[in-house]
């Protein structure tokens, strides 16, 4: 697994482009909430690491993961953001539920990405266990909230390099 050699919070820097001035929006699944309140966490201490002013980092909570994506889609059509953060986690089960849940949330993300001019950041964690949860939101392999803020700040730099 990829994530064995590699800690989500480790990043350069400098090479993170200022967040000043920026509004984000961060969709949070209320489902699993231990581990999605530690990347929500994450996420809004590395924008505001990074300059977004914590007066215009807005958090909205869905009630599971596969609401995310309807929650992403209201901020970017009512909230005047520069980027969404879509933060949630799905643990594989017994059933077929998890494989669902989490096609969907990836392919509703990669919708809004591609139909909106604003860019929807995946912070999905998909493990088989509680214990792989918890050494990406926090643990040992860092926190993919961190990741995600930090992707978030990217891809808003990109889009402004073309505007």
């Amino acid at each position: 697994m990829a994530t064995e050699f590699k800690n989500l919070s480790s990043y350069e820097p400098d090479s993170i482009p200022n967040g000043k001035g920026k509004r984000v929006a961060i969709v949070v699944s209320e489902w699993n909430r231990s581990i999605t309140g530690n990347l929500l966490k994450g996420a809004y201490n590395t924008l505001v690491k990074f300059g977004v002013d914590s007066n215009d980092i807005i958090i909205e909570y869905v009630p599971g993961s596969y609401e995310l994506t309807f929650g992403a889609k209201v901020m970017i059509e009512k909230a005047n953001v520069d980027s969404v953060i879509v933060l949630g986690c799905v643990i594989q089960g017994e059933t077929p539920h998890f494989t669902f849940v989490c096609d969907s949330v990836t392919e509703g993300t990669t919708k809004l990405n591609l139909n909106y001019d604003i860019p929807v950041i995946f912070g999905l964690l998909t493990t088989n266990t509680q214990e792989q949860a918890i050494a990406r939101s926090g643990g040992r392999h860092g926190n993919k909230g961190d990741e995600a803020a930090i992707t978030a700040l990217k891809m808003i730099k990109l889009k402004e390099r073309y505007n």
